[in-house]
């Protein structure tokens, strides 16, 4: 490997750590012995990983020969856990070249939350004080511009199948205003989290790989059919995509509506459609197989209040096995 830049290894579990990004070029999870074919080196690099992660902690290697360094850092989403490893190896007479950011992060796809890294947040551009490490999946959305390939990553996300993986480069809207192209890396897995029963994981890394107009796999700042439906929409209207599985909200397209809880932030109150409403709800979902449904619904509020809504939502393909609800919201007094 070149001596100039760093490797991104990940180490999610689920099957041998494979290389996701050399330097700040992607990979598609290659396997260690496609890029290193020498024994020696194969087995140093192994070894350097296998040690970062029984240590929970970087390592700074040299060969027995005195010729080559090693030199790691883990990525952690908990002090407990590591994703992914940043390794360089080189002549030990070279000087360590800077490092891309990159972070960690997963969701809970049994329970739609996310949680980011500090890492994550620091690519974000994220102040200290404002660090929220857990939001809803949703959330993930407000701050991202996909690619094509959103339908195929949401539909990932609602068929929740363990070994599937996914990758991609979408562009992050960090907080000081600047675009950057990031690509991410992630693989679903089933974990024992408690004795409560198995839970389903989407867990990956996030690799900032440049200024996202100069990356030309970057998405642009709108794709068309955000633009055709951001046309479509009434004044008044809010849109969501919806998992028809569980009811929970998966994106908002567009701006989100005011005052409803969705965020899942610390201190909020949890999203959700109020009890008595929820029959109401789940035949809307049952009558989107013959047709367009509208309904009238309680959503939890900010203030932890109930906001009456008036609901009316389509069936939308994600790919050609996946469905998921168009729904949009407005205030039940406005006209159409």
């Amino acid at each position: 490997m070149s001596g100039t830049r760093w490797l991104l290894i990940e180490t999610f579990g689920g099957g041998e750590p494979t290389v996701v990004g050399l330097g700040s070029a992607p990979r598609k999870f290659v396997p260690l012995t496609q890029m290193f074919r020498q024994r020696e080196t194969l087995s140093a690099i192994r070894g350097a990983v296998a040690a970062t992660l029984a240590r929970l902690g970087s390592v700074d290697l040299v060969s027995e020969d005195g010729r080559r360094r090693t030199v790691t850092v883990p990525l952690h989403i908990t002090p407990e856990r590591v994703h992914a490893v940043l390794l360089w190896s080189g002549p030990v007479e070279e000087e360590l070249p800077p490092r891309d950011r990159v972070g960690a992060w997963y969701f809970n796809l049994s329970t739609s939350k996310s949680t980011r890294s500090d890492d994550l947040l620091e690519l974000y551009g994220v102040a200290p004080e404002n660090r929220a490490r857990e939001h809803a999946i949703a959330g993930v959305f407000a701050r991202v511009i996909t690619n094509s390939d959103e339908s195929d990553a949401l539909a990932k996300i609602v068929r929740s199948a363990p070994g599937t993986e996914h990758q991609a480069v979408w562009t992050v809207r960090r907080d000081d205003g600047a675009l950057r192209a990031a690509h991410f890396s992630c693989r679903i897995l089933e974990e024992r989290t408690s004795a409560e029963g198995p839970e389903i994981f989407m867990r990956g890394v996030t690799h900032d790989i440049g200024d996202a107009t100069e990356v030309s796999s970057a998405p642009p700042p709108v794709i068309l059919e955000h633009r055709v439906l951001d046309a479509a929409a009434a004044e008044g209207d809010y849109r969501a995509i919806v998992d028809l599985r569980n009811l929970r909200l998966l994106r908002w397209m567009g701006p989100a509506m005011p005052g409803i809880a969705w965020q899942s932030l610390a201190g909020e109150p949890e999203p959700g459609i109020h009890p008595e409403d929820l029959g109401i709800a789940k035949a809307m979902s049952r009558d989107l197989a013959q047709s367009r449904t509208s309904g009238v619904l309680r959503l939890r509020k900010l203030d932890g209040g109930w906001k009456v809504v008036r609901a009316r939502a389509v069936l939308m393909a994600l790919d050609q096995y996946t469905t998921a609800a168009l729904v949009t919201v407005r205030d039940p007094d406005l006209v159409d």
